[in-house]
């Protein structure tokens, strides 16, 4: 666990607290899905402990989803609702607009000392970075400067990183580039999808934020500026980074199966229909063929075995990769036993791209 501000043989700074404040510190919070939202109830839960007051919550538009289509609050919404926090959701805050200005008028009337942002999805200016009395911190799932950007979770599994973490930094008007506050880092373990480590990190960023926020002013003094010279971006995922390529290592497709769970979810072709790999074995290096990329070695009851690229040009052998749940065009998902007791896949099967 890393920690860049510590709090021990430091005198304790005094909190600037606004004038129309009770004498709690007045949190605003900004954020949208559920990553967010956890870090969101885990706040009102402390706000005794913690001496803050959440005096309201920010979150994007409702927005269709569904198979009906139907306008949906977001999780850090539903949250605020349940706990009777006003709840405000501004299209833009762009002094331009009648609308922005608008919104930067209603953040203000709520007097906050701090604003806490965690995936809000809405670009802030620096005129409402600047307007509450510590700024605004941000809680980024990486341990910047490493993965800056949209995706962070994805893109640490997807690069095969070994750890991640959560930062807690001071936001500026450059793309998570502000200075950090605070960092705590976890391993990331062989089995993780994108959707369990996406837990792992929600729950750290509830806990680091609490951390920074029970001694707010002596972390801000020690912050620490990023090395820009070591940072990388993770771009916004797209559907089409699913498609598996065959002539990638086992190793490269297994990180992509797990860092695309459960969205966009990577897949591949079977006579022109499309197939969703949902789940395979961690490589076993010792498994290699002469088969061409992607065809089908083995359907066994344990897994699928697979014929994938080589590890490198030194290689002589391809890699393997052992699948263990696929769910094939207009079907359920299946386990490699149900795939092997059925006709629908069979040895010699050649998995493709789309194109081919």
């Amino acid at each position: 666990m890393t920690t860049i501000a510590s709090t021990s043989d430091i005198s304790t700074l005094s909190i600037p607290h606004n004038p129309l404040s009770t004498g709690r510190l007045r949190v605003v919070f900004a954020g949208t899905p559920e990553f967010a939202a956890i870090s969101l109830e885990s706040l009102i839960s402390q706000q005794d402990v913690l001496d803050i007051e959440i005096v309201a919550v920010y979150t994007q538009p409702d927005r269709k989803a569904g198979r009906g289509q139907k306008l949906a609050a977001s999780a850090v919404k539903e949250v605020a609702l349940a706990n009777d926090i006003p709840v405000e959701q501004p299209l833009t805050f762009k002094k331009s607009s009648t609308e922005g200005l608008a919104a930067r008028q209603t953040l203000r009337s709520y007097q906050p000392d701090v604003m806490i942002v965690a995936a809000y999805g809405l670009i802030l200016p620096v005129g409402v970075l600047e307007m509450p009395i510590h700024g605004c911190l941000n809680i980024h799932a990486s341990l910047l400067p490493r993965w800056r950007g949209a995706a962070p979770i994805h893109r640490a599994l997807l690069a095969g990183d070994d750890e991640t973490g959560i930062t807690i930094m001071q936001m500026d008007k450059g793309l998570d580039t502000g200075d950090m506050i605070y960092k705590v880092s976890a391993s990331i373990d062989l089995i993780d999808t994108a959707a369990s480590l996406h837990d792992k990190m929600a729950a750290l960023g509830a806990t680091a934020i609490s951390t920074v926020l029970k001694d707010l002013s002596t972390y801000q003094a020690q912050a620490i500026a990023q090395d820009d010279s070591q940072a990388n971006y993770a771009e916004k995922l797209v559907k089409t980074e699913g498609e598996v390529d065959w002539s990638q290592p086992a190793a490269a497709i297994e990180r992509q199966i797990r860092g695309l769970t459960p969205w966009p979810g990577a897949y591949t072709f079977l006579a022109g229909q499309r197939v969703k790999v949902l789940a395979s074995l961690p490589v076993n290096a010792s498994q290699q063929t002469n088969e061409p990329a992607g065809t089908v070695i083995s359907v066994g009851r344990k897994a699928i075995l697979v014929a994938c690229g080589k590890d490198s040009d030194t290689e002589s052998s391809a890699t393997t990769l052992a699948i263990t749940h696929l769910q094939f065009a207009g079907g359920k998902p299946m386990t490699a036993e149900q795939v092997c007791h059925g006709n629908q896949l069979n040895d010699g099967d050649q998995f493709t791209t789309e194109s081919k």
